[in-house]
């Protein structure tokens, strides 16, 4: 499976390049996470790896067409793995991870893979991590520091309680308190530049 996973991480890294909120460098602590999590939870990895690097593979396509990005990107890794001769059992639980792992999505994660994918995206989210990622997100978008805040507000703070998974909800609340800790100190700094 390693050289599979090489081949799947390169063609990742093609299509997303190498930084921004949902770069490679996301996908990358993705993976870490999901091997992470993964390991503790005893999942499948032949699925749960090719999954995690193929996460985020639609997210240049939606911003362009407007399609999600979790069953566009389903469909795009279901093509990629065919062509690798992956097995068709595999396909179809890689696919279904990817389809079910996004935050906002309609479908919910069934198997501990997809479970796992899902928490291990939120996390990453959240913590210092999450913080750089949603500063970053708000200037890919010509926001600044008011919707980077509110976006902790719509997002951020509700994802410790959308876990799946035991190790997951161990690891959200660590990050969750980092998330609190920050916002504390931002409106401190900022009722203290005002008075």
């Amino acid at each position: 499976m390693d050289n599979e996973l090489l081949i799947i991480r390169s063609h990742a890294r093609d299509i997303l390049g190498t930084s921004g909120s949902h770069g490679m460098d996301h996908t990358e602590r993705v993976f870490s996470l999901c091997r992470y999590i993964g390991e503790r939870e005893q999942a499948d990895m032949g699925i749960l790896l090719p999954a995690a690097l193929l996460h985020d593979i639609a997210r240049p396509r939606e911003k362009e067409t407007g399609l999600p990005h979790e069953a566009e990107g389903a469909r795009m890794a279901e093509e990629f793995l065919i062509s690798l001769h992956v097995e068709k059992r595999r396909i179809t639980k890689i696919a279904q991870a990817i389809r079910t792992h996004r935050f906002s999505s309609d479908e919910r994660p069934e198997s501990l893979e997809a479970k796992i994918l899902s928490d291990a995206d939120k996390l990453d989210a959240m913590g210092a991590h999450g913080i750089a990622r949603t500063f970053l997100r708000a200037g890919e978008h010509g926001g600044g520091i008011d919707d980077a805040v509110a976006h902790f507000h719509e997002k951020l703070l509700l994802l410790k309680d959308r876990m799946y998974t035991t190790t997951g909800r161990a690891v959200a609340e660590e990050r969750h308190a980092v998330l609190v800790s920050f916002l504390e100190n931002l409106k401190n700094e900022q009722e203290s530049r005002c008075s």
